[in-house]
């Protein structure tokens, strides 16, 4: 069974986010939540509290032994783009674009070998 957790609208570029979660996939979830820790990125802190709730929704609501966890799915998708103007030299102006992600992973129990 899969238990995901998704967190929207978050203030990274999908691009930096998805460098994080490369990072975890396929890794079991105390593994990816040590990495997380120690991964010096802004989006490592928003992807660890992602991959937390996921833990805690298969511990809660699906009693799931949260020791085989592992990270089955992560993935970032692009949320709506924040538009912003900058002022330019001769009355021009420029488009700033802040870009927003949506951050979804799912965790599943291991299979016995």
């Amino acid at each position: 069974m899969e238990v995901k957790a998704t967190a929207k609208y978050l203030r990274i570029s999908p691009r930096k986010a998805r460098q994080v979660v490369d990072l975890i996939r396929g890794k079991p979830a105390q593994e990816a939540l040590a990495i997380l820790q120690f991964t010096p990125k802004k989006s490592a802190k928003m992807v660890h509290k992602v991959l937390q709730s996921a833990i805690a929704n298969a511990e809660n609501n699906y009693n799931l032994d949260v020791d085989r966890l592992v990270v089955s799915r992560a993935f970032v998708d692009q949320g709506p783009t924040l538009k912003r103007v900058r002022p330019r030299a001769m009355g021009r102006a420029n488009l700033i674009r802040k870009r927003t992600s949506h951050i979804t992973v799912a965790v599943s129990e291991k299979e016995e070998e």
